[in-house]
């Protein structure tokens, strides 16, 4: 979703093949240029290193193996006991209630579902355009059609049983499928809000425009470091910070000098672009060892020289945020699903919307396996991000009024330009929004999101005097007293100990 300052119209899905393209992939059976044909979103895949010298590699071929037998041997053993899917009839069992249990059963009857779509996600069965509550496996094709015209091998089954009979629904979605990439409308909207995130503000926050000699984005949310001097910086996601062609990967606020005006925000600490299924998740989340999860995600630390004072956790056009909803796959389906969302993005300002679906699956013409978090909708045929709108928080709202927005997600594209999603008989298909779980992509890079301006600048005192402890110490012979006081805009005294001297 993000727009290039040359060169427009690029995807962040086509400048993942190009970093591949740059470097020397060793393992040539995976490495894949082509557009896929049986995906309606082009990618590739890879693992960032979490160093400021930024490139992929692939896992090693005996790793791929071990994986391999590792499934196999996970699998087979949970598939003892497994019914066959059903046709005409409904199970007999327990109706699967859980992330964790539609995403076992998805995997056990991969073969089946992948034989005619397109993709697969977890969601609620879709009647009329609007969302029930019933659990279902979300199947992804390009038309559908009643069946009485289809033959039994192209039918899919109305619901799937998993381990110990517990079945789930089987939801058919069209998805209008474009075929190759068609050009990003380059929409553009002009509100005081939007002008504000592009510069036009005294602060620069989540939602403020971010770039770099290449690219433009949105920056996420302000975060910190959980190792090392626990710096104090921003998220956004990797393929807008990260340019190959640069040694070094510095950030904007709102463009480069040779661009624009803007300061200096610092450069690129660490970022990853996809993860394996089983590190992700912490479980196999299909049969296939070729797995790997997008997370596409950046730490820009600041720079020492910027001006904090203009740096705010507030989120324009929201205010104040709550603390990351973590997402427990153990967790009912209705935790997540259905609920609505908000976001604000440089490019198309505050927008709302729906989360469809969570684990959207979807596979390459050489049978490597992808999954993205979250599928996202907007609200009355809006689309609810545009180009340039990569990295914007994806906010929890509608809960109790007195609740803040709590954060989900981050934003890293779309499928304006691949398809659209039919969810009504007569009326148009939708836009929809591809996003990545926050709370597992802030474990993965390490850090933890600063929700007040008092915790951000109790978190920059600290980064600044990472010891709070001074001595007052008089003459040689007497007493050290070590006066403690905790990290603070003005630091809170706490009491003193005093040490003698040794002889």
């Amino acid at each position: 979703m993000d727009s290039r300052c040359h060169h427009s119209g690029s995807t962040p899905s086509e400048e993942s093949a190009m970093d591949l393209e740059r470097i020397c992939c060793n393992h040539h059976n995976l490495t894949s240029q082509s557009p896929p044909v049986q995906s309606f979103i082009t990618t590739s895949a890879g693992q960032l290193s979490e160093s400021n010298a930024a490139y992929f590699s692939w896992p090693t071929s005996s790793r791929l193996i071990d994986d391999a037998e590792d499934r196999a041997n996970y699998f087979g053993n949970l598939q003892k006991g497994v019914l066959p899917e059903t046709l005409n009839r409904l199970p007999t069992g327990q109706q699967a209630t859980t992330l964790l249990e539609l995403m076992t059963i998805r995997a056990f009857h991969s073969k089946i579902l992948r034989r005619w779509s397109l993709g697969t996600a977890i969601g609620f069965r879709i009647r009329r355009g609007v969302l029930t509550d019933i659990p279902a496996i979300l199947v992804f094709v390009a038309r559908k059609v009643n069946r009485q015209w289809l033959t039994h091998i192209r039918c899919l089954p109305s619901a799937l049983e998993g381990p110990g009979g517990v079945w789930c629904d089987v939801d058919v979605v069209e998805f209008s499928y474009y075929g190759a990439p068609a050009a990003t409308p380059k929409e553009q909207l002009y509100t005081e809000l939007v002008d504000d995130l592009r510069g036009g503000a005294l602060c620069i926050g989540s939602g403020s425009q971010v770039a770099n000699q290449e690219t433009y984005g949105t920056l996420g949310a302000i975060v910190r470091s959980r190792t090392g001097n626990r710096q104090v910086g921003f998220l956004t996601n990797r393929h807008v910070a990260v340019n190959l062609d640069y040694p070094s990967q510095k950030m904007f606020h709102p463009l480069p000098p040779s661009l624009g005006p803007g300061v200096y925000l610092g450069a690129v600490e660490r970022a990853t672009s996809f993860i394996s299924d089983d590190h992700w998740y912490g479980i196999f989340a299909g049969t296939n060892p070729e797995t790997f999860v997008r997370a596409d995600g950046a730490f820009i630390a600041f720079d020492d020289d910027l001006d904090v004072s203009n740096v705010t956790t507030s989120v324009k056009g929201i205010g104040e945020i709550g603390d990351v909803k973590v997402i427990d796959l153990q967790s009912s389906i209705n935790s997540i699903i259905g609920k609505q969302v908000a976001k604000v993005g440089r490019s198309s300002g505050l927008t709302t919307g729906t989360i469809l679906a969570y684990a959207l699956e979807y596979n390459d013409e050489k049978g490597i396996c992808f999954f993205t978090d979250f599928l996202v909708v907007g609200e009355n045929q809006e689309t609810f991000d545009l180009e340039g709108d990569s990295g914007s928080l994806i906010l929890l709202t509608g809960q109790n009024k007195d609740e803040k927005p709590r954060p989900i997600g981050i934003i890293w594209g779309g499928t304006a330009n691949r398809g659209r999603l039919k969810l009504k008989v007569g009326q148009p298909p939708k836009n929809w929004t591809s996003g990545v779980d926050l709370g597992r992509l802030l474990d993965h890079l390490e850090l933890d999101i600063i929700t007040t301006n008092e915790s951000l600048q109790a978190a920059l005192q600290e980064q600044r005097h990472p010891s709070a402890a001074f001595i007052d110490s008089t003459v040689e012979s007497s007493p050290i007293v070590i006066k403690i006081a905790a990290p603070g805009r003005l630091g809170v005294f706490l009491g003193e100990a005093v040490v003698h001297r040794l002889p």
